[in-house]
């Protein structure tokens, strides 16, 4: 039988980016959710009424669709059944719609309510939307570090992320995808804590950004959480877990499948041993990671918070694990070979680097270089969580190690003068 192309119904797909087997699956649901039995829909009605082979779908079909789209049958192109005049009535009014509703609300126990038309699909286009704000996140948090004003707006996103998905329909797929970009979110607010020394504020985001994660059922997310926490943890002075935290992301399995992924876990890792102590295994990992990143395919499509780590974000890496390990003249090349390779818009990770030559230069008891590298830190930078922790080390050992020089004098100056 021929007929003329649905092209409201079709524009609805794609608008939405649903595939006529996804929505034939949200249509047997549907049918499920009025009558207590999942509906036989095949995918050759769905393609019959693109087509307009089918103009006037019955009754339970055209509520099954209200319940997916939250259109009317006239707004998505359709006749309706009886006789054919321009008013049509809402699928409320159907007698078929009205018993299979009615139907299931006994079932239930309780009265359902059909949901509103102001309800929207979510699609694909509101994954991408807030993706693009996950970015500009990553993006501010590369350049200026893990300041107070990204915490909480990251954290906002996490919320807006959430109740969007509270307030509108979606497919399973995407409520997936959306419940990933909520506990990127919440990673973000996590790490923005973390890097601002704010560690009372950045556990509780934890549990949350776990449980988001789980719930997207993403592997990757789960991976960046527990990256994170390892770092937390380090800093709250608690290296048996940070170690556990390390090797709980790098036992994801995306780090079988993509050597970066390990090559960061295991760049992560030597400095948690390092901070244990254990130098065997600290080194190891170091070589580790470096193996696996010269077999990482760099040019494979990965998600932005991943964009930061390069060559030079494992050499910042093993810089950091050096220094605890007092391997000072080591420190100092892999802190020089970082600031070689170091992209002009990673300022914080600039500004960590050069307090870290800083702080190998003067284990060597080099003091006027370690001082002409502690000062390049821009003063901005020189206040700001890790790295001005660095930079007050730093003024403590120098103290101590040369307590009356002019040097010493001139640094304590600028230091209180940024302060």
């Amino acid at each position: 039988m021929s007929g003329t192309r649905n092209d409201a119904f079709a524009s609805w797909l794609q608008t939405h980016k649903t595939s006529v087997r996804e929505l034939t699956c949200l249509v047997n649901e549907a049918i499920e959710e009025l009558t207590g039995r999942y509906g036989t829909v095949h995918e050759r009605h769905v393609y019959k009424l693109l087509r307009g082979e089918h103009a006037s779908p019955n009754g339970l079909m055209t509520a099954a669709l209200h319940r997916v789209t939250g259109l009317t049958a006239p707004e998505l192109g359709f006749v309706p059944r009886g006789k054919q005049t321009t008013g049509s009535p809402a699928p409320e009014d159907d007698s078929v719609y009205r018993r299979a509703f009615l139907n299931a609300a006994t079932a239930a126990g309780a009265a359902l309510t059909a949901p509103s038309a102001m309800q929207r699909r979510l699609g694909s286009a509101d994954v991408d939307r807030m993706n693009a704000k996950l970015a500009a996140v990553v993006a501010m948090d590369n350049k200026y570090g893990g300041t107070e004003e990204l915490q909480q707006h990251a954290a906002a996103l996490a919320i807006e992320t959430v109740e969007l998905q509270n307030s509108h329909v979606a497919s399973t797929r995407i409520r997936s995808e959306l419940y990933g970009v909520a506990a990127a979110f919440t990673a973000s607010a996590m790490w923005a804590a973390v890097d601002g020394r704010r560690l009372a504020e950045a556990e509780p985001y934890l549990d949350r950004a776990v449980t988001l994660a789980g719930l997207a059922n993403n592997r990757f997310i789960l991976y960046r959480v527990w990256g994170h926490a390892g770092i937390m943890y380090r800093h709250l002075g608690r290296p048996a877990d940070a170690i556990r935290a390390a090797e709980v992301a790098r036992s994801q399995s995306i780090t079988r499948n993509d050597p970066l992924y390990a090559s960061l876990a295991m760049a992560r890792l030597a400095t948690f041993h390092a901070d244990a102590g254990d130098v065997r295994s600290s080194l190891r990992a170091i070589g580790l990671a470096q193996a696996s990143y010269d077999r990482a395919d760099r040019t494979k499509h990965r998600p932005p918070w991943m964009g930061f780590y390069d060559q030079a974000e494992l050499d910042s890496l093993s810089t950091f694990a050096l220094l605890r390990l007092r391997r000072w003249e080591d420190a100092e090349r892999t802190a020089y070979r970082c600031l070689a390779g170091l992209r002009p818009e990673l300022e914080r990770n600039r500004a960590l680097t050069y307090a870290n030559l800083a702080h190998a230069q003067l284990g060597q008891g080099d003091i006027e270089p370690a001082i002409a590298a502690a000062r390049t830190v821009a003063p901005g930078m020189a206040r700001h969580g890790r790295v001005g922790m660095l930079l007050d080390s730093f003024t403590t050992r120098l103290t101590a190690v040369a307590p009356h020089s002019p040097e010493t004098v001139a640094w304590q100056e600028h230091r209180r003068a940024a302060a």
